[in-house]
């Protein structure tokens, strides 16, 4: 069981006819597994990662989570698919500037239709435990540097125990050293938590800690040594 994505494309229409941003793509990513995807801006990785995400729908093409295909869902139990079973991390980490690091960390769960409030409370506890934010729970996001940003939006992006864990471009606002203590600790978690991992990043250093690598160009993957 695991991620398998099958000759999947992507166009958008335009007055000139469809433009394909993702040409035949192919890959199966296994529980565990992690991947990073590298390339050029306008190169498709973000696209490919929206799409992995059910954020975009494919044009044609086939993709499946534990032999689970999304896009056969109904707008509710993709809502609910994505919510209990996809992780997201952005470069621009997301954080409500009202709400506190705890508060922000348990914002998944607030949609899920069944649960131990106090369960999640716990697992979000456990997961800033685990990214080293235990004493800033109260603190606002304007509170923290960008480095604790992006390790609280980590968190966030666990607390629903997805199985598939998306990152795009997770360190790129981020210094040398405090991008490569992120993504060490992504990689980290993500053996930690048992999840699958694909990360998009223009960084060779990031992709270097990823057994995986693949680089997409014009469209197209292609698996990298």
């Amino acid at each position: 069981m695991g991620l398998t994505v099958e000759n999947l494309d992507k166009e958008y229409p335009t007055r000139s006819g469809a433009l394909a941003v993702l040409s035949g793509i192919d890959l199966t990513l296994n529980a565990g597994e992690a991947m990073a995807v590298m390339g050029p801006s306008g190169s498709g990785k973000s696209t490919l990662l929206n799409i992995l995400g059910t954020l975009e729908t494919p044009t044609r093409g086939r993709v499946t989570v534990d032999g689970v295909d999304p896009f056969g869902l109904s707008e509710p139990q993709l809502a609910e698919f994505r919510n209990r079973h996809v992780g997201f991390v952005f470069q621009d980490h997301h954080l409500l500037p009202q709400c506190s690091v705890l508060e922000n960390v348990l914002v998944p769960t607030l949609v899920v239709r069944v649960g131990d409030r106090a369960a999640f409370d716990a697992e979000a506890r456990r997961l800033l435990d685990r990214v080293g934010l235990s004493g800033r729970l109260e603190h606002r996001p304007a509170e923290l540097s960008g480095g604790e940003r992006q390790r609280a939006a980590i968190a966030r992006a666990l607390v629903c125990k997805p199985k598939l864990l998306l990152a795009d471009e997770p360190t790129g606002n981020l210094d040398r050293k405090t991008a490569h203590a992120v993504g060490e600790l992504l990689t980290e978690l993500h053996h930690q938590e048992g999840t699958m991992l694909m990360v998009v990043t223009h960084s060779a250093d990031l992709a270097s800690l990823f057994p995986r690598r693949a680089e997409m160009l014009d469209g197209r993957l292609t698996p990298r040594s």
